[in-house]
């Protein structure tokens, strides 16, 4: 069966999803789908009232379904029949993704949807295998740590991966005993409210899952500055973060969870396997444009290798297809919108002028939609825009280097430390530097995430605060007491 789809053919989730329902919408965003350019719906924006609303919700779902207090090993059931029906329900959530989305549909039932899937069935796993320990003390004493949900608890999800971040957020949250307020991304919200529809029709309780809508200054402001939001869930730009730090600190001091921006370095020696280096480091700046967080968009490769990388990395460059998001064949993504596709050719000329040169791409591409062509910049140094900037795109610098001191200075990035690739057959090498690279996550030989859920991801410097996935991401969601009882 072809996943291929007509857009003007989807039929949408309009409005807030509160409780077991579709809320009608107050206010409104134009949208626009970044394959085409076309204006094809209008996003409603939640006010503080209905975030309040949501809010209380949630709040009486926890109480009425007693949720935290059952048995943990029925929220584990619970979620594992959500997993089911979002499988079952795959090529239907893809098509709401891929419509708004930047993700090809191609790349989506077994991938982002597959796997949001397993991340919600690899929480579900924590909710009856983790809890509170007995801890030692004196003969005259019993020791206790224990732990209990939050409560509810805010989160907010980007536009590049919408269903896998809404799982990531989700899943420990519901399997630590909380209930949710969700908003995603003004630009891709419907495929996360199929997904909250789906949670209640697997049996669990209505109300614990809210998804609302809007934008960061009036809805996002309200959910993470709300004294009934226990704690706070986010993934997104670092200024973004910067401003919900503030607003919690305006509003009271409350737990927080942010995954935030990067600018990843990727180290290639001389002793790498060439071939494989060139093809994990075009698909990390490849895949989704570029538009990921975790983007590996630093190219660092040892001197003498750099010609024959170069190359190798430009052939595949040219070889990707793109194509709107609803073409099974595409395979390469647009920017999410016209505004974020200007500020990275606004990037690339900046850095031109002050002495970059474009190996390849350096332009918007020549077809409908939000397309820029796959690009490496040359020619730089550590102050360069290109090198500086988050640049959120198919942007690939490249320095060389002569040694490993200098590999170490030119990885090393002032703001951020989110990950960081390393390519080498040199076993001691890569022990070394893992060592010594600032990054959360660091890949070795490979670039990217695997279906690996137990390791966490989360970054260094400005690139965030606390872990996602992972052991790490359910005790995020629990808070402890310590408890000494005298005999």
């Amino acid at each position: 069966m072809s996943l291929s789809f007509d857009p003007d053919s989807i039929a949408l989730p309009m409005g807030h999803f509160i409780g077991d329902r579709l809320v009608a919408a107050e206010g409104v965003i134009a949208m626009r789908r970044p394959s085409d350019g076309k204006a094809y719906a209008d996003c409603p924006v939640a006010s503080a009232d209905l975030v309040d609303q949501a809010v209380q919700t949630a709040k009486k779902a926890l109480k009425d379904s007693n949720w935290s207090g059952i048995r943990p090993r029925e929220r584990l059931k619970a979620l594992h029949r959500w997993a089911d029906l979002i499988e079952k329900n795959a090529v239907e959530l893809a098509k709401l993704e891929a419509l708004s989305s930047t993700r090809p549909v191609g790349h989506l039932v077994d991938g982002d949807i597959g796997i949001s899937a397993e991340q919600i069935r690899f929480f579900a796993e924590f909710a009856d295998k983790e809890g509170s320990d007995l801890v030692p003390t004196d003969d005259g004493n019993l020791g206790m740590i224990m732990t209990e949900p939050y409560g509810v608890v805010g989160a907010i999800t980007p536009w590049n991966f919408p269903l896998n971040m809404a799982a990531w957020k989700l899943g420990p949250a519901l399997a630590a005993g909380n209930a949710v307020v969700l908003k995603p991304s003004e630009l891709t919200p419907f495929s996360t409210i199929r997904l909250a529809k789906l949670a209640v029709q697997a049996g669990i309780p209505a109300g614990l899952i809210n998804i609302v809508l809007g934008d960061g200054m009036t809805t996002g402001s309200a959910i993470t500055g709300h004294p009934d939001i226990a704690k706070v869930s986010f993934t997104g730009s670092t200024r973004a973060g910067s401003a919900i730090i503030e607003n919690i600190a305006r509003n009271g001091i409350k737990p927080m969870t942010l995954e935030l921006g990067g600018k990843s370095p990727q180290l290639v020696f001389a002793d790498a396997d060439i071939d494989k280096a060139a093809a994990a480091v075009t698909a990390s700046i490849t895949s989704n444009a570029g538009q990921a967080c975790v983007a590996g968009s630093r190219l660092i490769v040892e001197k003498g290798i750099a010609p024959m990388l170069i190359d190798a990395i430009r052939k595949r460059m040219a070889a990707i297809l793109p194509g709107p998001t609803w073409d099974a064949a595409s395979q390469y993504s647009p920017i999410i919108s016209e505004k974020q596709r200007q500020r990275i050719d606004d990037i690339i000329a900046a850095s031109v002028s002050e002495g970059a040169e474009c190996l390849t791409g350096g332009r918007s591409m020549d077809m409908p939609g939000y397309f820029y062509a796959p690009t490496l910049v040359a020619g730089i140094d550590q102050n360069s825009p290109a090198i500086v900037e988050e640049i959120f795109g198919p942007v690939l610098t490249l320095q060389t280097f002569e040694d490993e001191e200098e590999a170490m200075s030119l990885a090393d990035h002032p703001s951020y430390g989110l990950a960081a690739g390393l390519f080498t057959n040199d076993l001691s090498r890569a022990i070394r530097l893992t060592r010594r690279l600032q990054a959360g996550t660091i890949w070795v030989n490979r670039y990217g995430r695997s279906r690996d859920h137990i390791l966490p991801t989360g970054g260094y410097k400005q690139s965030g605060i606390g872990k996602d996935l992972g052991r790490d991401a359910f005790q995020a969601n629990r808070k402890s007491k310590s408890v000494l009882i005298s005999l």
